[in-house]
């Protein structure tokens, strides 16, 4: 018998060993291929596991990725935002240099012999520098109240001198109180006194007793508060903001003391060559120029007329307007030799107050202050204001004071009386209030400058960063240079 390979034979049915091993041998190999199958199963199992848990630690660490690229992409997009805004302030910064030298020329060439340059002289509004442009922010010197800013120069003539004006002029300035206005003569007096002898030791510093050097150092007078120097106007532009208040409600911007004073103003007494100008008080100087100007006949009518030469001893006139009374010249002959003429040995006149641009306010309180009532002053200001509006070519010498409103006026006879002169119809310092953007409105600056040309060239002699008092060109100028600009 082969036991090696049991089958069953067709007769008996007995297994045939032969066969009966291979079946075992057959269902060995089945069993153990199917361990394989699910071993591989199994294996294909936790490798399909592992690289799902993979795939999602994958796609968490992208987004995480992502996320960080986005934040710092986002926070790049700020700095060129703000690295842009640098450069735009730069360009600004140097718009405004180049607008300082622009007005140096426009001195140099239209303010000549204490001539108040005109608007259609120079540019003041949007002047394009470059993909920037700047504006010189003034004030109008109608008074006509708006709600956008005037742009042009500003006549530092036009406002009381802190170191000329007398208490009671200073007193009759809006807002002001006697106190305060008695506070800034002891501050400039120079007797180690003054008049109030204030005590500034509570405030850690001491009286000046010396004059203003800037108006801005009113801010250390005593009793002199922010709102009584700014008003409603904080960022000093000369108009009432929408985010400014009207802290009376009267539809009108009240501005503070800064407005209405300066330290600037002063006159020379020489011609542009350094020559002295004639003095009405030497006898000899002036006939030669009445002789010069008018003839012999009618300066020996004009020196009669003046006193000189009579038997009694010679005048002296210490104010232009009291020798214009006294000489009998006509207003027309007057304004020939109004440049030519002084009453005072000094090289400088200090604090004359320019009748052509001082505005309505600024003459009351002078008015007043030389002792006429307010009802005649402020009528008389307004008065002066409507002439020269109206006649623009006859504001030469200061002598149009008296065509405007008589010899008799309270006004003229005021001036004429006083122990000085107040009044001129030239100008020798001037501020530029330069603003300007960079491009696409962007970098806003602000730097006010004061120019003095009273000894010849123009030059910058005060310089102010009013950055910091934020926007001041108005909002139609935002929504035309910056709104739209940055769309």
């Amino acid at each position: 018998m082969n036991l090696r390979n049991p089958k069953q034979t067709p007769l008996t049915g007995i297994p045939d060993l032969e066969c009966a091993d291979k079946s075992a041998l057959w269902f060995a190999a089945t069993c153990r291929g199917g361990e394989k199958a699910a071993t591989r199963r199994r294996a294909t199992k936790s490798a399909d596991s592992k690289g799902g848990s993979v795939l999602i630690l994958v796609l968490w660490i992208s987004i995480g990725l992502v996320a960080i690229a986005l934040y710092f992409a986002h926070s790049m997009t700020y700095e060129l935002r703000a690295s842009d805004n640098r450069v735009s302030g730069l360009v600004a910064e140097q718009t405004i240099e180049g607008a300082a030298r622009y007005v140096s020329f426009v001195l140099a060439n239209f303010a000549t012999n204490g001539a108040v340059p005109l608007k259609t002289q120079y540019a003041s509004e949007a002047v394009p520098v470059g993909d920037a442009r700047f504006w010189l922010i003034g004030r109008d010197p109608s008074g006509t109240t708006s709600s956008d800013p005037y742009f042009g120069l500003m006549d530092e003539a036009s406002k009381l001198n802190l170191n000329r004006a007398g208490t009671n002029a200073l007193s009759y300035l809006p807002n002001m109180t006697f106190d305060l206005a008695n506070a800034i003569v002891d501050w400039r007096s120079t007797n180690d006194s003054g008049v109030y002898s204030l005590n500034y030791n509570s405030l850690g510093y001491a009286d000046k007793y010396y004059p203003f050097e800037t108006a801005d150092e009113l801010r250390l007078v005593y009793g002199a508060t922010l709102d009584l120097l700014f008003g409603e106007d904080l960022n000093r532009n000369g108009v009432l903001d929408a985010n400014e208040k009207d802290l009376n409600g009267n539809g009108a911007l009240d501005p503070g003391l800064l407005e209405y004073v300066t330290v600037y103003s002063r006159q020379p007494n020489f011609h542009a060559d350094g020559s002295i100008l004639t003095n009405v008080n030497n006898q000899v100087q002036l006939r030669n120029l009445l002789q010069n100007t008018f003839g012999s006949g009618r300066a020996t009518q004009v020196m009669t007329r003046l006193g000189f030469g009579g038997p009694g001893p010679a005048p002296n006139y210490n104010n232009l307007l009291r020798f214009f009374a006294a000489s009998g010249l006509s207003t027309s002959e007057y304004t020939q030799i109004a440049y030519a003429i002084t009453d005072t040995t000094n090289r400088y006149t200090n604090g004359l107050l320019n009748i052509n641009t001082a505005g309505a306010i600024v003459m009351e309180a002078l008015f007043m202050g030389l002792g006429v009532d307010q009802s005649t002053a402020t009528s008389a200001a307004q008065q002066l204001v409507n002439y020269r509006q109206q006649n623009p070519g006859n504001l030469t010498a200061v002598t149009w004071i008296v065509d405007a409103l008589g010899n008799n006026s309270p006004v003229v006879q005021a001036l004429e009386s006083a122990g000085r002169d107040y009044l001129t119809t030239q100008s020798f310092q001037f501020t530029a209030d330069v603003a300007a953007v960079g491009p696409f409105g962007r970098g806003y600056r602000r730097v006010k400058f004061v120019y003095d040309i009273s000894e010849g060239s123009p030059k910058i002699i005060y310089r102010q960063d009013l950055s910091r008092l934020g926007w001041a060109l108005g909002e139609k100028a935002r929504q035309s240079w910056v709104t739209k600009a940055t769309l």
